[in-house]
């Protein structure tokens, strides 16, 4: 864990606030130890709810990276990826991540509170959900 990256991933955090965005922010580092990409929050400037940093970085990845070069890099990132972030960081290849807040702290430093749930139905239709999805994956 490199302190001065997770310092750089607040840093950012503070400049999306800054420029009216919720204030996150992550950057991924190569093997060798270089700055590869950085982002910032963007999901209200852009006006895209999936603007989040760490899924720019995610994209990033898995679009210039090969592989064996994602999977020996290190995201470094202002605050704990939520579920969507983090299933996209599973996808990427990215080797590991380092964050400084924890979604607990988050939700701590909210006033009012953390996003409502949205109910969900499921799992229904078995055999005909099965079909186009048999086979495929190994």
């Amino acid at each position: 864990m490199n302190p001065e990256h997770l310092r750089r991933a607040i840093a950012l955090a503070s400049e999306a606030r800054t420029a009216g965005n919720p204030p996150f922010g992550s950057l991924l580092v190569g093997p060798d130890g270089s700055v590869l990409v950085e982002e910032r929050n963007t999901t209200l400037t852009d006006g895209d709810i999936t603007a989040h940093p760490e899924l720019k970085v995610a994209r990033w990845a898995a679009r210039e990276l090969d592989p064996q070069t994602a999977a020996m890099t290190t995201m470094y990132t202002s605050c704990e990826p939520c579920g969507m972030c983090a299933g996209a960081l599973a996808r990427s290849g990215i080797g590991h991540v380092v964050f400084a807040l924890s979604g607990e702290q988050l939700d701590g430093l909210r006033t009012a509170g953390g996003f409502p749930p949205v109910p969900v139905d499921g799992p229904h239709l078995y055999e005909a959900a099965k079909a186009p999805v048999e086979g495929y994956y190994p």
